[in-house]
């Protein structure tokens, strides 16, 4: 559920706001009016809050599935899930329209901005960037160690049966490499895309000119590219995700034993 919330935010980012973002790019100015403008704006915000929010709640499961099992299996039913999920997307929707409400729109025909004050700036900042980016961060983190300390009981319970066993020490060692390589481009990749813009962004108070606005347009497309990174990291790690993309290139989705193949 956590992931189907994710895949509707970042492909409804990919069919209504990536296109007006890069033809502005391609222009070098706004084209489509000031009505565009509030729904391209508003668009932008909510749907890039409901993206990040959810890389966040994933975070949050993978971390409570892994800390504390009999509590996850019992309270965090697929219910649960659709509620917290829904939660996100109304919280979003609440927090945009606020947002968007008390700062000024577009001024330029030529432009397409909202100019927050520093109160809103702040609060925005804490509230789709650091609070999330923090609960990503230390909650991966965790998961590394719990992992990390699966990892060394299975390697001194292997030790324990067999001692002179040497071929089943690099399970756990490789597992650990695993881990740390999935959770490092995680955290990577969401740094990579939301860092760059936010500090652009701090900087639009102080810094005006023609120049670091475009530079600024352009750290908005890499936010947005978020959402073109998330199906690959997220999606393509999952081994029945890659069997289902198999079975569906393959023109054998419609074959009833579908659910059941065996692909490599």
């Amino acid at each position: 559920m956590l992931l189907l919330s994710l895949a509707m935010a970042d492909i409804l980012v990919g069919v209504f706001i990536m296109p007006l973002q890069f033809i502005w790019l391609i222009e070098s100015c706004w084209i489509f009016g000031t009505t565009i403008c509030a729904f391209y704006n508003f668009t932008s915000f909510h749907l890039t809050s409901v993206s990040v929010h959810n890389v966040a709640l994933i975070a949050v499961d993978r971390y409570l599935a892994l800390s504390n099992p009999f509590f996850y299996s019992k309270k965090v039913t697929v219910n649960v899930i659709i509620f917290v999920a829904s939660l996100n997307w109304m919280f979003s929707l609440g927090y945009n329209t606020v947002l968007t409400y008390c700062n000024d729109g577009q001024k330029c025909p030529t432009e397409c901005i909202i100019v927050m004050n520093e109160i809103w700036s702040f609060v925005d900042l804490v509230v789709v960037f650091v609070l999330p980016c923090s609960i990503m961060i230390v909650l991966y983190l965790k998961v590394f160690a719990i992992a990390k300390r699966h990892a060394n009981a299975i390697r001194a319970a292997n030790s324990h049966v067999n001692p002179g066993a040497s071929k089943t020490d690099h399970v756990p060692k490789h597992s650990e490499r695993k881990a740390a390589k999935v959770l490092g481009i995680l955290v990577s990749v969401f740094l990579l895309c939301l860092v760059p813009y936010y500090t652009c962004s701090f900087l639009s108070e102080s810094i005006q000119s023609k120049s670091f606005n475009d530079v600024l347009n352009y750290m908005f497309a890499l936010l947005y590219l978020n959402s073109l990174f998330n199906p690959i990291i997220y999606a393509l790690f999952y081994p029945w995700f890659q069997k289902s993309i198999k079975i569906m290139f393959r023109c054998r989705i419609c074959s009833s034993e579908s659910s059941h193949m065996q692909v490599k």
